[in-house]
């Protein structure tokens, strides 16, 4: 049972003393470091019930979940509330790297890759040893984040070969509509596009692509493997000027001019 172990990570997390939580749980002080020893082998149901409550995680987590193996973006998913034995949802593991300085990196899926292993070695913590990462300091230290590059041009004006980095999202009901997320399918492996959300109603994602060249299509919930919220990309393409714009913009009003005038003389 990791029920000790857990409510003192998860005080130390609040920056609590044994003081603070004992006097708001209604215990002694002593009570609570004998809880915190294991030296109450048996705790009652009724204080199973306050820690839970006061940490906002589930018993069965409190009892059977051992906190201190979690990397610090899976507990503070826990204590956002997607907790598997609160919300009853599929636990999905996410395996991961973490640094020298015991902060999670950021691993890198060039193009070969998100085509090859990835999509068969996602979940295999030997296989993303192995991959490229970084650190990048102004992201949240307990997000997970992962960048994959992108190719060909559905997603113009953001070009082929860019590279996203996508906040990982433990709750796919979580998914808006109109925003961008990066999609590892069953079939297609990783895909970059705007996604409507029918999870709950249909159990499928529309998947949509800024070039409107390409169709909307989608997929069905068991097609889905992970999903990884946009949050800014990269690219050694520089965008098109405003008045490079505005001159092609000219130039096709001057072309459809010409055009109207060599029908009016037919």
């Amino acid at each position: 049972m990791f029920f000790p172990s857990n409510i003192r990570i998860l005080r130390l997390r609040k920056h609590r003393t044994q003081d603070v939580v004992a006097n708001e749980l209604g215990f002694s002080r002593s009570t609570m470091n004998s809880y915190e020893n294991g030296a109450v082998r048996n705790p009652t149901l009724d204080a199973l019930m306050a820690f839970s409550k006061y940490f906002k995680i589930s018993i069965d987590t409190l009892v059977k979940i051992d906190l201190s193996k979690l990397s610090e973006s899976q507990i503070s998913e826990l204590e956002r509330g997607n907790d598997v034995y609160i919300t009853g949802s599929r636990l999905r593991v996410l395996a991961t790297t973490i640094g020298n300085n015991k902060v999670e990196n950021i691993e890198i899926v060039n193009q070969h890759r998100a085509r090859a292993g990835y999509k068969s070695g996602y979940a295999d913590p030997e296989y993303l040893k192995r991959l490229p990462s970084f650190q990048l300091p102004i992201l949240f230290n307990d997000r997970k984040y992962r960048m994959f590059q992108i190719s060909g041009d559905s997603m113009l004006p953001i070009p082929d070969k860019s590279w996203v980095i996508g906040e990982y999202l433990e709750n796919w009901y979580d998914i808006k509509d109109g925003q961008a997320y990066i999609v590892l399918t069953l079939d297609d492996g990783i895909v970059f596009k705007i996604l409507n959300n029918r999870l709950r109603k249909e159990r499928m994602l529309e998947l949509t692509s800024l070039n409107s060249e390409y169709k909307p299509y989608e997929i069905h919930a068991t097609e889905i493997k992970e999903v990884w919220k946009f949050c800014n990309y990269i690219s050694d393409v520089v965008p098109d000027t405003i008045a490079q714009k505005n001159s092609l913009l000219s130039k096709i009003q001057i072309i459809e001019q010409e055009i109207g005038a060599m029908r009016s003389s037919l």
